[in-house]
């Protein structure tokens, strides 16, 4: 069975985003694949983060996974921060990566274009994801649009660590699902919906109110054309809802434009929220019942042993390819 490999880094809230541009696909994956899902937190402190706020943000997003429908029994699920081999790889790694590969990085380039004083980890920690792949022989890497270009850096520097020491590391592939794979803010149809955006009514947690997220959904920016298409170009608001019913009642987006194509937008929205708001009410139903169990200690712990395992056996592999063994 072909594995995939991916994570959601805790710096901040899930958000409606995070369900249908990743976990949703994570969900969708797990019964044709053998699925690694892991928490990145080593990757969200490349930001400053509030200690106390990071470790319960980590503990609640293993929790929202499962009440998403990530089944621990299909998923290897584990705390990135809790295996050190991750970081040791990419230590190895970082000496088979050449500094313009790194700069050309999306996150790198758009914070010292505008003049920000960004950390070693910022610059480097593509590379770490790269570890965090190769460490497990990953065949996909299911991601969103913006993700893809770290995955083709993990494939490159594989690449060339394979002609260089010989055959070590699989090659993986991005897998992208083709709707739903980027969630637009609602206020700003243009962006992506994002858990840091300043704006609180352009973007939904999974843990929102419902009703709130109604009114959020209700307030979206659209248009003055009041007619129902799908066109992310030149209406991205309506394509945006679209979207987001779609994906949420597992329906074709043609089938939804031509559903809708009678309503006036007002009409549109309260479809679209009142699907929003029973899909957060079944999430936060399981959220509470996960969270008062045992059952993320026991998850994590699994996961953690499981790992550890493997990705000692891949360094080991590694280190003696390299010269670093006695």
């Amino acid at each position: 069975m072909k594995k995939t490999l991916t994570g959601l880094k805790p710096s901040g809230e899930l958000t409606l985003g995070s369900l249908i541009g990743a976990i949703k696909q994570m969900r969708d994956y797990q019964d044709n694949y053998n699925s690694y899902l892991f928490v990145p937190d080593l990757h969200a402190i490349t930001v400053p983060q509030d200690p106390e706020e990071l470790k319960a943000r980590i503990r609640k997003n293993v929790g929202l996974y499962l009440a998403c429908g990530i089944d621990p029994h299909k998923n290897t699920i584990y705390l990135q921060s809790e295996n050190l081999y991750h970081a040791n790889l990419s230590w190895v790694l970082e000496c088979t990566t050449y500094m313009g590969e790194a700069s050309r990085m999306t996150q790198y380039k758009d914070k010292t274009s505008k003049g920000e004083n960004v950390s070693v980890g910022l610059f480097t920690y593509p590379i770490l994801m790269a570890a965090d792949i190769l460490l497990y022989d990953a065949d996909y890497v299911p991601v969103g649009i913006d993700q893809k270009q770290h995955v083709e850096l993990a494939r490159d520097i594989a690449i060339r660590f394979n002609k260089r020491f010989g055959a070590t590391f699989n090659i993986p592939e991005p897998l992208i699902p083709p709707t739903g794979a980027k969630i637009m803010d609602l206020q700003e149809p243009t962006k992506k919906m994002s858990k840091s955006s300043e704006n609180y009514k352009g973007t939904i947690l999974l843990l929102d109110d419902p009703i709130q997220a109604k009114k959020k959904i209700m307030s979206a920016v659209t248009d003055s054309e009041n007619l129902v298409k799908y066109d992310p170009i030149n209406k991205p608001g309506i394509s945006n809802l679209l979207t987001i019913y779609a994906c949420l009642t597992d329906t074709k987006i043609e089938d939804v434009e031509t559903k809708f194509q009678d309503y006036n937008y007002g009409s549109l929205k309260k479809e679209v929220a009142l699907v929003v708001a029973n899909t957060l009410t079944s999430i936060q139903q399981k959220y509470q019942e996960i969270i008062s169990s045992n059952i993320i200690d026991e998850v994590l712990d699994a996961g953690r042993i499981k790992t550890t395992q493997e990705a000692a056996t891949k360094l080991k592999e590694v280190y003696h390819k390299v010269g670093l063994e006695r």
